[in-house]
């Protein structure tokens, strides 16, 4: 195993998803979470899902970047969407899914589509994920 670059670090207290809290070691997330109203909680603060969402997003939207510039693809404009959802299992249980919406402007679908592919590839969230729960991407061109 190689040395990391990078080690983020937090810690959950209270109840969790339930009303508990999280903190990175470094104070600059500092959240209260809550079960949403869609899976019978009280809402009014995040969860883990648009957490992962959002870092997901961030992650890929910066993996993009990387191929179109490794590329000297010229992208005027683009933003990626994570949808992270949570589905139950058989056995009670819970799984993921997610869906990846990227949006670009400045290339042709081809392009996009290539883009957006390679960027899949070198996202480490898309590679923790690759095979352990269903993922679709699609790219839009505007």
């Amino acid at each position: 195993m190689s040395t990391p670059l990078y080690v983020g670090i937090a810690t959950s207290t209270g109840d969790g998803r339930a009303g508990g809290h999280a903190r990175t070691d470094d104070g600059l997330l500092d959240i209260s979470l809550a079960i949403p109203k869609e899976m019978g909680g009280p809402g009014g603060a995040t969860n883990p899902e648009q957490l992962f969402a959002a870092g997901w997003a961030s992650c890929f939207h910066s993996a993009l970047k990387a191929v179109a510039a490794q590329r000297k693809v010229q992208v005027t404009d683009s933003a990626v969407v994570a949808e992270v959802q949570v589905l139950p299992t058989p056995e009670g249980g819970f799984s993921l899914s997610a869906a990846l919406h990227v949006e670009l402007s400045g290339v042709d679908q081809a392009v996009a589509d290539e883009l957006v592919e390679a960027a899949h590839q070198i996202c480490p969230y898309s590679n923790a994920t690759r095979g352990n729960i269903p993922v679709t991407v699609d790219a839009t061109v505007a």
